[in-house]
């Protein structure tokens, strides 16, 4: 006999097998989960999730496919919180702290509540990385934001109504296009490319059989 745990979706109660996680939960119980699903592995932020245990009131926030449900759950998923990106030309833009005041002045709102921290599936120090770019530091902002999936999660927690994603977004395109150093090799690996250099190598992978190929894939050399 499986054993059995009682769970919640959208107020409605379900009996499902206590190994699953919630997204496959929600399959189990027959949703059809056509948006708030992705990679099922914990990297595209498509599924954040906010769930609540019956007889405590702290509101917990996770992504569904990787948080197993637990008896006395109450979910309610994310499939898309409407982060704030604000419309501008990298090619115009400067490496300068103006560029957050002028494209997300709310930043400097922030009552260092550290709910976005709090609520990040990652675990990033969400409110570090907003301290770095109201300091106009991109590339601290950009290396502490690095790992963000974009879920959303942060800002639904913010009082302040930040787009934490969108502003780390920001600071890593301002990094790579104006603070880091250029990448000779990917510069001439491109030229390889778009010279023909791989053509042929391109066409042998090409045509061989689909087993072959996820052979070569999972036994392929990694840079460490």
């Amino acid at each position: 006999m499986q054993e059995m745990v009682n769970v919640y979706f959208f107020g409605k109660q379900y009996s499902v097998p206590a190994e699953l996680t919630i997204m496959t939960a929600m399959e189990y119980a027959g949703y059809k989960l056509v948006r708030g699903c992705g990679c099922r592995h914990g990297f595209c932020g498509a599924c954040a999730t906010i769930y609540r245990i019956k007889g405590n009131n702290e509101l917990k926030t996770c992504l569904a496919c990787q948080t197993q449900v637990q008896e006395g759950m109450y979910v309610a998923t994310l499939p898309f919180f409407p982060t704030d990106k604000r419309k501008y030309d990298i090619n115009e833009a400067e490496a300068k702290q103006k560029i957050m005041m002028e494209l997300y002045p709310e930043i400097y709102s922030c009552i260092g509540c550290n709910a976005c921290t709090k609520g990040c599936p990652q675990s990033l120090n969400v409110m570090q990385y907003i301290a770095y770019a109201q300091r106009g530091d991109f590339e601290k902002c950009a290396e502490e934001s690095f790992d963000c999936i974009g879920c959303g999660i942060c800002s639904s927690r913010c009082p302040a109504g930040i787009s934490h994603p969108m502003v780390g977004v920001l600071a890593r395109r301002l990094t790579g296009k104006y603070i880091a150093p250029k990448s000779q090799h990917l510069a001439e690996r491109v030229e390889a490319i778009n010279s023909g250099e791989f053509d042929s190598l391109i066409e042998q992978v090409m045509q061989k059989p689909i087993e072959e190929m996820k052979e070569l894939y999972n036994n392929r050399d990694i840079e460490k």
